[in-house]
Formats: C-alpha cells, sequence, structure tokens
C-alpha cells in the first residue's frame, strides 16, 4: 500500500542505520513488524496465571504461528 508520510528525519536514519536496511519503506515496515510482535508479546504476558497454560500450550503455539 503506498501512502504518504511525515516521517522524523533523524529517527528513520536512526532505524535505518541499526538495521542496516537502506530503503525507507522497509525500514518502516521492520520497525512495524517489531512493535506488534511486542505488543502480542505483552499481551500474552498479562494472561500470566490467568488460564492454564498445561493443558492447552499445544494450542496455543499454533495459533501463534497461523498469526505469524
Amino acid at each position: 500500500m503506498r501512502t504518504t508520510l511525515n516521517l522524523n528525519e533523524e529517527i528513520i536514519n536512526q532505524v535505518m542505520q541499526y538495521t542496516g536496511i537502506k530503503n525507507k519503506s522497509k525500514a518502516v515496515n521492520i520497525v512495524l513488524e517489531t512493535y506488534v510482535r511486542e505488543k502480542k508479546r505483552q499481551n500474552i504476558l498479562k494472561m500470566k496465571g490467568k488460564m492454564n497454560l498445561d493443558d492447552n500450550w499445544k494450542q496455543l503455539r499454533e495459533m501463534e504461528l497461523d498469526e505469524s
């Protein structure tokens, strides 16, 4: 999808430097993917103690793999 964004040039340059990616679109996509992955991880950690993972860990793993 093509869109126009106003990006902080310093931040995008840092992202490109840290990732080694030369293309701004790819760098932004990597950051977005990383952000979403981290939020999913945080949501899983919030569930700690709220469900019995011994019984359904295989099902949860399959669901995680399906989302990737």
